[in-house]
C-alpha cells in the first residue's frame, strides 16, 4: 500500500493541466485554499465536487487510482467526520446513549468538513502529480522573488521544499522493502498487544532513520562535489513561459470564487 501513495509524486503527462505554468497552478491552488471556506450551502459544496471532479478529467486520471493512492489519507478524513459527529451539538437529537449523544447539526457539520478537508487533499495531489519537483521549485522561486529584496534565501528554501516532496515517495518505498523484510524473518505487525505492536515498529523505524539520514548525507556530498553553492552563479536551464492559458486559469480561479461567495450570502 505505502509503494502506492501518491503524496509527493509525479505522473508524467500531456494533459491540459500539465500543461499549464507551474506558477499559475500553484496561485491556483492557494485561492481554491481560500474559496473552499466560502462554501456553507450544500449548493456551494457540490460545486467544489464538481469542480475537483473536472480538474481530475482533464489531467487524465481516474478516481480510483487516486482513491487507491489516498487510502491512509482516509483516515484522517473520517477521524475528523467522527469528532464532528460526537462533539458538535445543536439540531434534533438523533441518538441518545446516556454518555454521548449524536445530533443533526454534528452530521450535518462533519460532512461538510470533510468535503472540504477531502477537496483541499485532492486538489494539492493534483498539483504534484501534474508537476514535476523541478517545476515546483522553478515556480516558488519566481513567485518568492520578491523576497529578496529582505533577504530571504528563496532560492534554497525552495530547493529544501522540492526534494522534501521527492523524498517521500522514496522513503514509502523504502519502508514498504524494510517491512517486507522484517516480515520474512518472522516479525509480526498486526498481532498482539498495541505494546507488542509498537514495539515491532521499532526494527522498521531505526533502518529507516538510518537509510534517510545516508541518503541525506550522500546527496550533500554529491551537491558539494558539483560546486553547488545556493543560487550564486547559477543560470536556469528551463524557462517558465507565461501564457494566456495561465492566466485565463487564475481569472477562472477568481471567477468560481465570486460565484462560491455569491451563493453564500
Amino acid at each position: 500500500m505505502l509503494s502506492k501513495m501518491l503524496l509527493g509524486r509525479y505522473i508524467p503527462g500531456n494533459s491540459l493541466v500539465h500543461r499549464i505554468d507551474p506558477r499559475a497552478k500553484i496561485i491556483a491552488v492557494l485561492l481554491f485554499m481560500i474559496i473552499v471556506f466560502f462554501a456553507n450551502h450544500w449548493t456551494g459544496y457540490l460545486l467544489l465536487i464538481l469542480f475537483v471532479l473536472s480538474l481530475t478529467k482533464l489531467a487524465g486520471l481516474s478516481l480510483i487510482f487516486l482513491f487507491n493512492g489516498l487510502k491512509l489519507i482516509l483516515l484522517l478524513i473520517v477521524f475528523t467526520f467522527m469528532m464532528h459527529l460526537f462533539f458538535t451539538k445543536g439540531g434534533t437529537v438523533l441518538v441518545d446513549a446516556g454518555w454521548f449523544t449524536i445530533e443533526s447539526e454534528g452530521i450535518i457539520r462533519g460532512i461538510y468538513i470533510t468535503i472540504r478537508l477531502a477537496m483541499l487533499i485532492l486538489i494539492t495531489t493534483l498539483l504534484t502529480l501534474t508537476t514535476s519537483p523541478l517545476s515546483l521549485t522553478d515556480a516558488i522561486e519566481r513567485i518568492c522573488r520578491p523576497l529578496k529584496v529582505l533577504r530571504v534565501p528563496v532560492h534554497e528554501i525552495a530547493m529544501m521544499m522540492s526534494i522534501s516532496l521527492r523524498f517521500i515517495p522514496t522513503l514509502m518505498d523504502e519502508t514498504e522493502k524494510i517491512i517486507k523484510a522484517q516480515s520474512a524473518r518472522g516479525s509480526t505487525f498486526m498481532t498482539g498487544s498495541l505494546k507488542s505492536r509498537l514495539n515491532a515498529l521499532t526494527p522498521i523505524f531505526i533502518p529507516l532513520f538510518i537509510s534517510a539520514f545516508k541518503r541525506a548525507e550522500e546527496m550533500a556530498v554529491a551537491m558539494e562535489v558539483r560546486g553547488y553553492q545556493g543560487e550564486k552563479g547559477r543560470t536556469s536551464y528551463r524557462v517558465l513561459d507565461w501564457q494566456f492559458k495561465d492566466t485565463a486559469v487564475i481569472i477562472m480561479m477568481v471567477l468560481f470564487g465570486i460565484i462560491l461567495f455569491t451563493i453564500r450570502q
